[in-house]
């Protein structure tokens, strides 16, 4: 079986421009469309103003960000009540921008990579996703829910 990521790469993709509100990428997620696998997607592509891929948002990217900083000091949480403080995180987060709360230094695959060599990139560095570019814009994504689905959906049995 001979797959390129041409083949088996979602093209019909949500983006999002990295000064847009997070509150904008967070309703986009939320809205996600389910592909033909069954997944549904839990990321967005973020561009530039030249359209090319700034880096990628994600459901944790932004649940990364919900949490206070000070979470990131070693402190575990438990000792502080949560009682209203929610909706006040929830608010602050949609206020920032999408830049803000991205992935950057995000790694591309390209149209004509065979796919054994994007799961082999994919495996190494635990990614899920990895967006196909063309001089640098985003033309599609490979999902490793999808790999999987193309790899083994003629062996079912």
């Amino acid at each position: 079986m001979t797959l390129f990521a041409k083949d088996i790469m979602v093209t019909n993709f949500d983006k999002v421009h990295e000064h847009a509100p997070a509150g904008e990428a967070i309703q986009k997620i939320m809205q996600g469309k389910v592909r033909e696998s069954g997944y549904k997607s839990a990321s967005l592509l973020v561009v530039n103003a030249h359209k090319e891929l700034a880096g990628v948002v994600t459901m944790f990217d932004i649940l990364y960000h919900l949490r206070p900083s000070y979470l990131n000091q070693g402190i575990s949480g438990e000792e502080i009540s949560w009682e209203g403080h929610l909706r006040f995180l929830v608010q602050r987060l949609g206020e920032k921008t999408v830049e803000q709360v991205m992935s950057r230094n995000v790694t591309a695959g390209y149209p004509n990579e065979h796919i054994m060599v994007l799961l082999d990139r994919m495996i190494k560095n635990k990614y899920r996703r990895l967006p196909i570019t063309e001089q640098d814009r985003p033309i599609g994504i490979v999902y490793l829910e999808d790999v999987y689905y193309h790899l083994f959906r003629e062996n079912r049995q």
